[in-house]
């Protein structure tokens, strides 16, 4: 008797460890943190709290709930976002992931009716992309839809409002539009290697309906167009900080090209992927942090930084 009840918690333990595992915290925070960020350090002054509380909301609960919701339609059997050899999801894990992302709702609602209300918006695009009702992930273009308002657009402006703003000016809305087009430019990528499991799912994803060249003539065209607009908005700041920003920008992006001609449709190449897309986004979260630290804790030395590192 007592030995089954310790095989029952020891499985048990086991499948909640899974559900973390499908979480992806590690994806979300050092991949999708970046529009937040930017949203922060776009913020004329910045509410350090309630930052940070809506940071680790949007990334923990949103997006890690949205992400398990995802996972447990999609019944990945080969590498994903994140994760090589994901866990097989359990049935509970489908109500626990709808949870988290509801504890977060109301966690956002606190925030006011402006941040709960596109913070509802992304929960209401990742069940149209997930879900076999809409399963919007199986359609090129309205995939690209649903992570761009989701994942790009509205995380900037979370950013913005969680710093203690309540009104939405155009210079955000621009680094908005930027940072999804760079969001996007990475997304098809990480299809490439999941090509023969998308077709097999019946998913008629970008880069099965495109291809390879498709999702590299995308990347470049997005990316460029991403990349201007956040610089112009960073610029409105700071002009030199601009400058570094798209610098280094180009040079990634000339990386990335490089990489894209030589990539497969294999799962070899998932670890090509996955530093591709890790590579980009941790250079623009630590950017982005350094910038924050600098603009609303030491502003005085920022361009004296900047024009030191572009000598």
């Amino acid at each position: 008797m007592k030995l089954n009840a310790e095989s029952q918690n020891i499985r048990i333990a086991k499948q909640l460890w899974h559900f973390v595992m499908h979480l992806r915290w590690h994806y979300q925070l050092f991949i999708l943190s970046g529009g937040f960020l930017l949203g922060g350090f776009l913020s004329p002054d910045l509410e350090v709290q309630s930052f940070l509380v809506q940071f680790g909301n949007v990334h923990l609960l949103l997006f890690g709930g949205a992400t398990a919701y995802n996972s447990f339609w999609d019944k990945d059997e080969g590498p994903i976002g994140g994760l090589r050899n994901p866990p097989k999801m359990q049935s509970w894990m489908w109500s626990a992931s709808l949870v988290l992302q509801g504890i977060g709702l109301v966690i956002a609602v606190a925030q006011g009716l402006l941040y709960s209300s596109i913070y509802l918006i992304s929960m209401l695009f990742f069940w149209l992309y997930s879900t076999p009702l809409a399963r919007w992930k199986g359609h090129p273009i309205k995939s690209l839809v649903a992570i761009g308002v989701s994942t790009g657009l509205n995380s900037v402006l979370l950013g913005y409002l969680a710093a203690g703003n309540s009104v939405i000016d155009i210079t955000v809305l621009i680094a908005s539009v930027g940072v999804t087009l760079i969001l996007l430019s990475l997304y098809p990528i990480s299809q490439i290697y999941q090509i023969e499991e998308d077709r097999k799912r019946g998913d008629q994803t970008f880069a099965v309906r495109f291809g390879t060249k498709g999702v590299t003539y995308f990347f470049v065209t997005a990316f460029l167009i991403g990349l201007i607009f956040v610089g112009l908005a960073i610029g409105t700041f700071n002009f030199w900080f601009a400058l570094l920003f798209g610098g280094i920008g180009v040079i990634v992006g000339l990386f990335i090209f490089v990489l894209l001609k030589k990539l497969s449709t294999t799962n070899e190449d998932y670890a090509t992927v996955m530093w591709i897309k890790y590579g980009t986004s941790l250079g623009f979260v630590f950017f982005l942090i350094v910038a924050i630290g600098l603009k609303h804790f030491q502003m005085d030395g920022i361009s004296w930084v900047v024009k030191l590192l572009l000598e």
